[in-house]
Formats: structure tokens, C-alpha cells, sequence
């Protein structure tokens, strides 16, 4: 057991510097000191420029530089032109912003980074961006867990006990159903079970994927979150009954004049919840990045101040780093725990019919069911 926990440490420590050295690499000739002079001023350890280089979507994958050279995956560019119709090439033809290749050019800046098309026209961009390809990997990789752990149900059975990974998974897929699912949709629940595990996985695959050295914040995108509220928006809209339209135009028991009042915040709160959904998980996936990556900047930004305060502080930046890395391996699993718990939560208020609710009830589980 002690060999286990003291192997475990040694590959946390070296994930966590391979997030630092990358940093490193890229930054080093600038953080040598304060007297480092470039143009006639001072140039030193650029903290928003790795961050934000690491948070933001991007056409190519950095994953750090050596010698001064960039070590990059170049994903493919994919454009419509309303003129020149459809270009496919590497991003790596745009040198990481400072060329241009076929009337096209990349703007960077902190928060975006996007092609605009040097004659003015506007352009579709349906490029694989570093999110996109960190979701297709994220995707092929839940799909080779979930068709291995189906195929072994299929095969033994749901009364057979679980092996290998299976038995890994089952208490999470237990969990979601019987703490996520059932209180939320009574009987109901085996309907919407598809929908909430694909959402649990998915993003709490990606969240693990982020935390990898060079791994892109995927979940930390307000596009990727807010597809995956309007996703659940639209689950909850297209199953609602009589009933939660009745209550959301005509509150029963409320008198006529609060009615005026009520109605609109009921309809305001209609698309609040998807907005809190989008919002909740891309903070704090964004959060957590942040603080990981300025914790271990504080040792390039001692160190630029002075040798000796760098390599102090180092111990310093690397205990906090571990306690956040571990924290944010939590958080990661805390937030597809929220957002798939809140969906069935919207879902179960759009289809409750009225009457008694099903606490109490007992649940049968045919073999039919993905789990015993």
C-alpha cells in the first residue's frame, strides 16, 4: 500500500511538472532577470501570455518550445469562401499568426483567435480547433469504455458480477441512477438514464483531459458549455407537459394582480437555467486552470526578480500546485455531478404531471436495465 501511494505521488509530481516546464521552456531566455532588455525595455515573464494561451481555443496544439522553436501539432483549417469556395490546408501555413496563405490570415489576440479573409468577405471556419480535437479524442475514448462495459453486460449479463473496468463503473452508473435519476424523474427515469450518463462522462472526461500536461480546457469554453445547456434546454422543452406550462403562465393560487408580477420572472427563470448550467461549469473549470497556472508562474516571476527568490519559492509552488491539482481532480467530477443532477432536476420539474409524487416507491430493475 505504501509502494502504491509513493509510485501515485511520483506521477502526480511529474504531471505537474510537466505543466511547468513547458512554461519553462517557452519562457526561460525571460525570466533570466530583470535586466534582460529588448527594444530598450525590460522584458521579463509574461504570466497572462501563458495563461491565456493555455485557456484559449486555438487553430494549432502548443505544447511548449524548445530552442526557441515551437513544439506544435498543426490541426487542418477547413474554410468556406463565398468566392473561392472550399481551402483545406495546415495551420501550420500560417508560421503561428506571422504569415498569410491564400488571402487568409490569423488574428490572435488574448481571449480569441480566428481567420479573416484578407479581401474583407466573410468566411465560414469549420476548422478542427485544439477544443475540437481534444473533444474527438475525449468522444472515441468514451465510446471504447462504454461498448467494452456494454458488451460485457450484454455477454454476462446484469445478475453476473462486474470484472475489470466494468467493476469500476458500475457504482458510478448505480449512483447516477438511483441518487441522480430517480428522485428527480420518478418513473420515469430510465427514459432520460442515456442522456445524463453521456452528459456525466463527457464531462467529466473532458475536465481529466484538461488537467493533462499540454491538455486543452475544453469544459473551461463558454461555447462548449453553452451547447451543453441548450442541449438539456431542449430535452426539457420538448418533454414538458400541460402541466409546467399551466403552472409557468397561470400560477394556480396566486391572485390575479401578483399573476402580472409572477408570470415574467416564471418565464425569465425558464431560460435562466440553462444560462446558470452554461455558466457554473465554464467558471469553474476556468477558475481552476487559472489558479494552477498562476501558482506555478510565481516561481518565473521570483525568479525574474532573483535566482535564489525563484528557486526558494519553487517548494512553495509545487505543494500548492499538488493541492490544487487534486482539488481540481474533485472539482472536475463535482461539476458532471451537478450538471447532469441540475438537468434531471429541469427535466423532472417540465414533466412532473401533478399528483403524488413517487417518494417511497419501489423500483423494480428488469435485466433490461444497463445495471443491476
Amino acid at each position: 500500500m505504501h509502494l502504491k501511494r509513493f509510485f501515485s505521488s511520483i506521477v502526480l509530481v511529474f504531471t505537474l511538472l510537466g505543466i511547468a516546464l513547458p512554461v519553462f521552456a517557452q519562457h526561460s531566455e525571460e525570466a533570466q532577470g530583470e535586466h534582460a532588455v529588448v527594444a530598450g525595455e525590460k522584458k521579463g515573464f509574461n504570466t497572462s501570455e501563458v495563461i491565456f494561451g493555455h485557456v484559449t481555443d486555438s487553430h494549432s496544439w502548443h505544447f511548449f518550445d524548445l530552442n526557441g522553436e515551437p513544439v506544435s501539432l498543426s490541426l487542418p483549417v477547413i474554410i468556406s469562401h463565398p468566392v473561392k469556395g472550399l481551402s483545406i490546408f495546415s495551420s501550420a501555413r500560417f508560421e503561428h499568426g506571422h504569415a498569410s496563405y491564400e488571402g487568409y490570415h490569423l488574428q490572435q489576440d488574448k481571449m480569441k483567435e480566428r481567420i479573416i479573409s484578407e479581401d474583407g468577405l466573410p468566411i465560414k471556419d469549420f476548422s478542427i480547433t485544439k477544443n475540437v480535437c481534444s473533444m474527438l479524442l475525449s468522444v472515441i475514448l468514451l465510446l471504447v469504455i462504454m461498448l467494452n462495459v456494454a458488451k460485457k453486460y450484454k455477454k454476462n449479463g446484469v445478475m453476473t458480477a462486474p470484472t475489470g473496468f466494468q467493476n469500476a463503473l458500475e457504482p458510478v452508473l448505480t449512483f447516477i441512477r438511483d441518487e441522480v435519476a430517480k428522485p428527480n424523474l420518478g418513473h420515469k427515469y430510465m427514459r432520460f438514464m442515456p442522456l445524463l450518463l453521456t452528459v456525466f462522462f463527457f464531462i467529466w472526461i473532458n475536465n481529466l483531459f484538461g488537467l493533462l500536461p499540454g491538455g486543452a480546457n475544453f469544459t473551461g469554453n463558454i461555447a462548449v458549455t453553452a451547447c451543453l445547456a441548450l442541449i438539456s434546454f431542449i430535452v426539457m422543452i420538448a418533454n414538458s407537459n400541460k402541466h409546467f406550462w399551466g403552472h409557468l403562465f397561470n400560477p394556480p393560487g396566486v391572485p390575479l394582480g401578483i399573476k402580472f408580477l409572477l408570470v415574467p420572472i416564471e418565464i425569465m427563470s425558464l431560460f435562466i437555467k440553462p444560462i446558470a448550467l452554461m455558466i457554473r461549469l465554464f467558471a469553474n473549470i476556468l477558475a481552476g486552470h487559472i489558479v494552477i497556472l498562476s501558482v506555478i508562474s510565481m516561481i518565473f516571476i521570483f525568479g525574474a526578480l532573483s535566482k535564489v527568490a525563484g528557486i526558494g519559492f519553487v517548494p512553495v509552488s509545487l505543494a500548492f500546485s499538488i493541492f490544487m491539482f487534486l482539488l481540481e481532480l474533485m472539482v472536475g467530477a463535482i461539476q458532471a455531478f451537478i450538471f447532469a443532477n441540475l438537468t434531471a432536476v429541469f427535466i423532472g420539474q417540465a414533466i412532473d404531471e401533478g399528483h403524488a409524487h413517487d417518494d417511497g416507491q419501489d423500483y423494480h430493475v428488469s435485466e433490461n436495465e444497463i445495471i443491476a
